[in-house]
């Protein structure tokens, strides 16, 4: 089969390449995918793309019209994919339905905890040479409330985590599982009763915006929020204003709302820049990773391994 990666990460390659065996034809290029490179997937079967690259509709009927017959995400979220479009034109589509959900539960963990203790500022007073402990007071997490909004794979991960701090563990999932230590509410007794509430659901017409004006609201005052699923599940002008009154006391992204064209590219020189981004990272008590949770080296072989497996499929597929 013949294959285009777009938007490869050069930590990628080697893994991919590995992965291939030689089995498949692929093409690696760092271009993100759009309506100009869309032209790199002429006489390809697959294009293999990530939550950065535009698969709308216009893209879409361009491969479509360049022969391409499967797309495939090397992600679990397929928000970023017209489906409909896909669907009308015949491409088939996949993702990765499952991959390391620890990496992705430790590094919503790493957030709360820098938070929590103030471990950014810390670090910069001390290469300083400033010690002073004032204003560097943090919080135990033993035996405080976590709601975790999502139960699949990564948040049932993360329950495990805080569940080994001593926290008590509250849920929320439209499929109610059954969860070890993990107690099972409706949203807005998570959202009333959590001192932490991380985000561990897809993106959808239902989910986005989740966190807004109302529900931020129902919280304690002085509350922790982590996202570490999809940008647009949070309201980010909402939470600016949160963050201002004191309703947010941390706020720990690895996702933005707006970070289409803007994360996983160097921006440092660009004259022009997010104002809302800018005006987040003012905050001290908000810190910001650049949609990196899934970067681990077990994550990333686990991507690779399940992306070549699916084009095996796709191959046994045509010579039937």
């Amino acid at each position: 089969m013949k294959a285009i990666f777009y938007s490869t990460k050069s930590v990628e390659k080697d893994l991919l390449i590995k992965a291939n065996h030689n089995k498949h034809e692929i093409t690696l290029i760092s271009n993100a995918l759009n309506t100009e490179t869309s032209c790199h997937s002429k006489e390809k079967d697959a294009v293999i793309v990530f939550t950065s690259d535009d698969v709308t509709a216009p893209v879409i009927h361009k491969l479509s019209a360049l022969g391409v017959k499967y797309i495939l995400t090397r992600s679990v979220g397929t928000d970023h994919i017209d489906l409909e479009a896909a669907k009308k034109l015949g491409i088939k589509v996949a993702n990765i339905p499952v991959y390391s959900p620890q990496a992705i539960a430790e590094h919503t963990l790493a957030l709360a905890l820098a938070l929590s203790r103030h471990l950014i500022q810390a670090d910069q007073q001390c290469r300083q040479f400033n010690f002073c402990l004032d204003h560097l007071t943090g919080f135990n997490f033993y035996k405080k409330t976590v709601g975790l909004v999502g139960l699949g794979h990564v948040g049932t991960a993360t329950a495990s985590i805080f569940n080994g701090l001593g926290c008590k563990v509250l849920g929320y999932d439209i499929q109610s599982p059954d969860i070890k230590n993990v107690e099972m509410v409706d949203l807005d007794t998570l959202f009333r009763t959590s001192d932490v509430i991380s985000l561990h659901i897809p993106l959808n017409p239902d989910t986005r915006h989740l966190i807004n004006e109302a529900t931020l609201l129902k919280m304690k005052n002085g509350v922790m929020i982590i996202n570490t699923a999809r940008g647009d599940l949070i309201k980010t002008s909402a939470v600016l204003d949160a963050l201002k009154s004191g309703k947010i006391g941390y706020l720990g992204l690895d996702v933005y709302e707006y970070e289409k064209g803007l994360f996983f590219e160097d921006h440092e020189a660009d004259e022009v820049r997010d104002a809302l981004f800018s005006e987040l990272m003012n905050y001290p008590n908000v810190l910001i990773s650049p949609h990196q949770a899934f970067l681990t080296k077990e994550s990333l072989e686990e991507i690779a391994t399940h992306t070549i497996n699916i084009l095996d499929s796709w191959d046994i597929m045509d010579e039937n």
